[in-house]
């Protein structure tokens, strides 16, 4: 218990203002954001459930039938124009 409340104490004192990128982010309260904030449960809530629709959009547009198709109507559309 005791080197889980020293991970979480800030190490040395915060700055008056954050001048560079990695103070800023060091003093970012991301845990507050998270937590108090519904786009954030709702963005990886949505990730999750997109991933298996893009995976199935994705192996149907690169199926060898699909690219046969396109590469049929992509020279059929050239033909026409030239």
């Amino acid at each position: 218990m005791a080197d889980k409340a020293a991970a979480e104490k800030p190490v040395g004192r915060p700055m008056k203002y954050p001048y560079t990128f990695s103070a800023k982010l060091a003093q970012f309260p991301i845990k507050h954001y998270i937590k108090n904030q519904w786009i954030w449960r709702y963005y990886f809530i949505s990730v999750v459930a997109c991933i298996p629709v893009f995976y199935k959009i994705s192996k149907l547009a690169n199926s060898p039938e699909n690219k046969k198709a396109w590469a049929e109507s992509q020279a059929k559309e050239a033909a026409s124009h030239h």
